[in-house]
């Protein structure tokens, strides 16, 4: 899968004004990893929301933790300047419009790295959590989810059944996002999986729906032009096949998430083993 950056951040800058409404899994997913969070024993003084969107996340993380600084990066302007829009005067977070694989951060800044649904849009891991680790302090956490591969499995295998064209944004597996943690040099990774599906009444609504979280086909090699009725009735027909008997359309999202802490001294570029939580797969 090859991802051009800017059309992420075109794409996401688009849905910046719909993205609240439409944006159920994402802020379940983001429950989901707080629920994690939950579980750690952190007092984090500053915290990074890397992919904050309309910033949700960053403002649940302000509110956990009250005297933290946060900060929210996004690539997409346009998020950042809703994020900005619902902004507490009294207690405000650090938005910018920043790029993940280069942090215009310091090294050894933060005690804590969020992210959620972020890490999925981005192409080279190895680099991605080298930064993270970076801006990192030693013993400080880095926590995330990202999506599978099985992710919207219905919708690509209509299309195939439709033409061969690229329409459906390939995802990582959960083990090759869990090398790339350990071999950035961190300590004690623990990566597990949830699958969680939406259901819709038509295509037409799921089709909608990733439309406005700007979360639709990204991908640089995706088939080009408009969707023409002919073909999306053939989509339909497709897709027909996994309907359910109380008549709903299913969209799978297999969900993974991450956390591991950055270790003390410098990289060693030593080989690490991680746990994957069996209860999870």
């Amino acid at each position: 899968m090859t991802l051009s950056k800017k059309l992420i951040a075109e794409s996401f800058s688009k849905a910046a004004t719909s993205y609240d409404a439409a944006a159920f899994l994402q802020k379940e997913v983001a429950d989901r990893v707080f629920e994690r969070l939950d579980l750690m024993r952190v007092d984090p003084k500053l915290i990074l929301d890397v992919g904050c969107g309309t910033g949700y996340c960053s403002r649940e993380l302000r509110d956990r933790f009250s005297r933290a600084k946060v900060y929210g990066i996004d690539i997409a302007p346009g998020m950042i300047k809703v994020a900005k829009n619902q902004q507490n005067l009294f207690r405000k977070i650090n938005y910018q419009v920043a790029d993940v694989d280069q942090l215009p951060f310091e090294d050894n800044q933060f005690d804590l790295v969020f992210s959620s649904l972020t890490i999925q849009w981005l192409t080279d891991l190895k680099h991605t959590f080298k930064e993270l680790n970076r801006v990192l302090k030693p013993g400080g956490l880095v926590i995330f989810s990202t999506l599978g591969p099985d992710t919207l499995y219905e919708l690509r295998d209509s299309w195939r059944e439709v033409d061969q064209g690229v329409h459906v944004n390939e995802f990582i597996d959960m083990h090759i996002v869990g090398d790339h943690v350990y071999n950035s040099h961190f300590d004690n990774t623990v990566m597990d999986r949830d699958v969680i599906t939406m259901t819709y009444q038509t295509m037409i609504g799921l089709m909608r729906d990733l439309k406005a979280i700007g979360a639709h086909n990204i991908d640089s090699n995706r088939a080009r032009g408009m969707l023409g009725k002919t073909k999306f009735k053939l989509l339909e027909k497709a897709y027909d096949k996994f309907r359910w008997k109380s008549g709903e359309l299913p969209a799978t999202y297999e969900v993974v998430y991450g956390h591991a802490w950055k270790k003390h001294g410098e990289p060693s570029g030593d080989y690490h083993t991680y746990k994957v939580d069996p209860n999870r797969l």
